[in-house]
């Protein structure tokens, strides 16, 4: 039975976001990189998605597009609400805004990784059997493969609001986040919810472990492949190829799990630097990207200059 000091809270139609709880004083001089790293975000790839043309419609491009695509969304779905609570003081969110999120955030994460499989499957046929890339990889597979990310990553997400809708709130509607993260949520509820946090539990080990697994794997066959090239020159020529998707991995993939571990054994880290964390791991990879693809793509390059030089002309 409910004590008479707390509220029934089981279908709650809004939720207190703190921001970042300890940091209340530094909210606004916080904002200005995460705003910084969103302005250069959104930017950065809607360049990408606009600059794509014709002679750019290889494998690597569609999914360099669909990439881009997610981290739109992903980075789009908490940094205003984020910058609304450092700026306004503006806290609330509801219930089921709060639950689509959620969703979002985490449903264009796993598609991203799912993206980054799919551009190293791009990488190993391009260098390990070039003669039959275009053959391999035709607009159909490509298309094939993209349904793939996102139904996979629409459906695996699924479960999470639902289950989060079902909890009874019967503690407080207070998130001590900045956005609606999944275990944030779940640890307000007053009810078992060792089914959610097992599952959460397994579609990270899922995601992680199946993506960067298969990623090593194609990397390794990879590099088998060019260590067999005959000259230094022809290997550190095909090895660039790569160069861009392994540092685009490397983004999205280390910080999540530095995430993790701080997480798993940094019991006395205190509570504002996990919160840091979480948002500087999920906003840093779709900064970084469109800057990596384009500093070591050459075609991007060209198509860049090519439009700058149009318009002075």
């Amino acid at each position: 039975m409910l004590d008479s000091n707390t509220t029934n809270f089981t279908n709650p139609s809004t939720f207190i976001l703190q921001g970042i709880p300890g940091l209340e004083a530094a909210h606004v001089w916080i904002s200005i990189p995460f705003c910084t790293m969103y302005i250069i975000a959104i930017l950065g790839n809607c360049t990408i998605l606009f600059i794509t043309e014709p002679s750019l419609h290889g494998p690597m491009y569609y999914f360099l597009c669909m990439l881009a695509i997610t981290d739109l969304v992903v980075s789009t779905s908490f940094v205003p609400k984020m910058l609304s609570i450092f700026w306004f003081n503006s806290r609330e969110i509801d219930f089921s805004a709060c639950l689509t999120q959620m969703y979002f955030i985490h449903c264009f994460s796993v598609m991203g990784s799912g993206i980054l499989v799919a551009m190293a499957l791009d990488r190993y046929v391009a260098i390990c059997h070039p003669l039959r890339h275009s053959s391999i990889l035709t607009k159909r597979v490509v298309a094939k493969i993209g349904l793939a990310v996102v139904l996979r990553g629409g459906m695996v997400v699924l479960p999470h609001p639902f289950l989060a809708k079902r909890w009874p709130y019967c503690r407080t509607n207070i998130i001590p986040h900045s956005y609606c993260e999944h275990i944030a949520m779940v640890k307000l509820a007053c009810a078992d919810t060792s089914i959610s946090s097992y599952y959460g539990l397994f579609v990270a080990f899922l995601v992680m472990g199946v993506d960067v697994f298969s990623i090593i794997v194609s990397y390794i066959q990879i590099l088998r492949a060019i260590f067999s090239l005959p000259t230094k020159n022809a290997r550190h020529k095909t090895f660039r190829t790569c160069g861009s998707h392994l540092c685009v991995t490397l983004a999205s993939y280390i910080p999540p799990l530095f995430s993790f571990l701080t997480h798993r054994f940094g019991h006395n880290v205190p509570q504002h630097l996990h919160i840091l964390i979480a948002n500087v791991y999920i906003l840093v990879p779709p900064m970084l990207n469109p800057i990596i693809y384009g500093v070591s793509t050459k075609q991007i390059q060209d198509r860049l200059l090519q439009l700058f030089t149009h318009k002075e002309t």
